[in-house]
């Protein structure tokens, strides 16, 4: 299949159960209507939702607007618009896909929304998501509060979202993004092109801070791999399409976490914050490094497993981090 659907619309309308199509055609006509069918169907299949979306709706109003290429936030109104013929059928089809392929949505449509803004998502990183999305958006309040910021880092930046972000929403930073992957990193590219971003984020391929001698930076931001390896083999069928580089971190969802943890302080200035999202891994860290003053950040829901450190907290506890680290090498 053309994954625009050039050329092959009328093969996948094919692709529909006749009893289903014969009804989708005589009963559905408008944006509302197909955003109501792809949620009832999505629901009735038992689809999961975890990938920027957490429920059915909102799952299939992504999959409409960015089939029809309309922007998230349109007037309601808009909602009785009529689909033509052909939008019905790409419609259609991304539908049955989501549902028998298990695809998440932003790679059926190649985009997804982060922070506010639109990005490419495909099958070469992870579809963007990250509470950290909340704190670019505050504006890191209070953790930047009275700090002095020029350059910021987004390790582990897979389709470069968090930096992109961080760049859009602070003109005056300089941002690297940096990825082992060069399958992320050829998507972190289009996305910074994609924003317009070019002249303040620079694209940076590096196993974490290997490629990064000489720099320093007064925010480090990371939404690194946590996912344990049992984690992983339970995950349900929406995260096989994504990178498993991009997943999995060690039994326990920390290797990566503790070499940062390592390496972080050669890497920020004097004042400089580490902030490392690490999800469900959250209570196997505190129990490994029980004596590091890990800060975990309250967002609008509750905790995330997401924690900040100071760069002296990181020098003060550098032996344990130390020790931990070289445990898993």
């Amino acid at each position: 299949m053309n994954r625009h659907g050039a050329n092959d619309e009328q093969s996948l309308y094919f692709t529909i159960p006749k009893p289903d199509r014969a009804y989708v055609t005589a009963e559905l006509a408008s944006i509302i209507d197909f955003i109501r069918y792809g949620a009832s169907r999505f629901s009735a299949a038992g689809l999961t939702f975890g990938h920027s979306h957490d429920n059915p709706i909102d799952e299939a109003t992504h999959l409409v607007l960015a089939s029809l290429h309309l922007p998230p936030d349109i007037p309601p109104a808009y909602g009785a618009g009529k689909l033509t013929a052909e939008e019905r059928v790409r419609v259609l089809n991304l539908i049955e896909r989501r549902i028998n392929e298990r695809l998440p949505v932003a790679y059926l449509v190649g985009e997804t929304w982060f922070a506010g803004l639109k990005f490419k998502s495909d099958r070469r990183a992870l579809v963007p998501r990250s509470p950290i999305a909340e704190l670019i958006e505050s504006g890191f309040t209070p953790w930047l509060d009275g700090r002095h910021v020029e350059r910021a880092l987004d390790l582990c930046t897979g389709s470069g979202c968090i930096g992109i972000a961080m760049a859009e929403y602070n003109p005056h930073w300089q941002v690297d993004i940096v990825d082992i992957s060069d399958d992320a990193l050829s998507l972190a590219r289009e996305n910074v092109a994609f924003q317009h971003v070019g002249d303040r984020v620079d694209v940076v391929r590096s196993d974490l801070f290997g490629g990064l001698q000489g720099r320093k930076y007064d925010l480090i931001v990371s939404n690194p791999p946590y996912v344990t390896e049992d984690e992983y083999a339970a995950l349900p069928g929406e995260y096989s399409h994504e990178p498993k580089l991009g997943l999995t971190s060690g039994e326990d969802g920390l290797d990566i976490c503790l070499r940062m943890l390592d390496e972080a302080a050669d890497h920020l200035t004097e004042e400089g914050l580490l902030i490392v999202e690490v999800g469900e891994s959250e209570h196997a860290l505190n129990a490994l490094l029980p004596e590091v003053p890990f800060v975990w950040i309250e967002f609008k829901v509750g905790p995330m497993g997401v924690f900040a450190l100071e760069r002296r907290e990181l020098v003060e506890h550098a032996a344990a981090i130390r020790a931990a680290a070289v445990a898993r090498r």
